[in-house]
């Protein structure tokens, strides 16, 4: 195995820093608002459903930004994260 440089090591046994980001970015979702008005433009919300200004919404993000889920509560979008097993971050 060749190594340079600026390679960070990990004591024997012990995956390296890239690996351990890797493992913990898989499970890793940003829970993040989304307005109404952006996910009726996406077409996810109906042209034909009213939805108050007000109401929030908010979407579990994979790190690339790709949207696994939209929630209308926050506390359920953390809790549904973590019933999924990923490890859920605020985005603001």
């Amino acid at each position: 195995m060749q190594s340079n440089e600026n390679e960070v090591r990990s004591p024997r046994g012990m995956p390296s820093l890239d690996d351990l980001s890797r493992i913990i970015a898989r499970n890793v979702v940003y829970v993040r608002e989304v307005a109404a008005a952006d996910l009726k433009g996406e077409g996810v919300i109906p042209a034909g459903v009213s939805v108050p200004a007000s109401q929030k919404f908010f979407a579990l993000c994979t790190q690339d930004g790709h949207r696994v889920a939209i929630l209308d509560n926050r506390d359920l979008a953390f809790a549904a994260a973590r019933e999924h097993e990923l490890e859920p971050v605020s985005v603001h």
